[in-house]
């Protein structure tokens, strides 16, 4: 076996992953699923936090004038209709 490891995650996943899964041992096995943990999007470096995820703004939505006391208006409250009685 390879004694030299790569130094990319990425590539030694790879290189394990092409080994076909009835000839993989127990280390190798265990490498791959740390590696894919560890390269999992929720756990990079620099990855945001889930609930801290912020959209852009477009910027004619951040720089609306505040017009003068007018208020907002308020939203409509739809309400669903009964089911319609079947035919008797």
């Amino acid at each position: 076996m390879n004694t030299q490891q790569p130094s990319n995650p990425r590539q030694r996943l790879k290189t394990l992953l092409a080994i076909p899964d009835s000839q993989r041992t127990e280390a190798q096995w265990d490498e791959i699923i740390e590696l894919e943990i560890t390269l999992a999007p929720g756990n990079r470096e620099n990855a945001p936090m889930p609930g801290n995820q912020r959209k852009p703004q477009p910027a004619s939505a951040q720089a609306k004038p505040s017009g003068g006391g007018q208020g907002k208006k308020p939203f409509k409250k739809f309400h669903k209709r009964p089911p319609k009685a079947p035919p008797a």
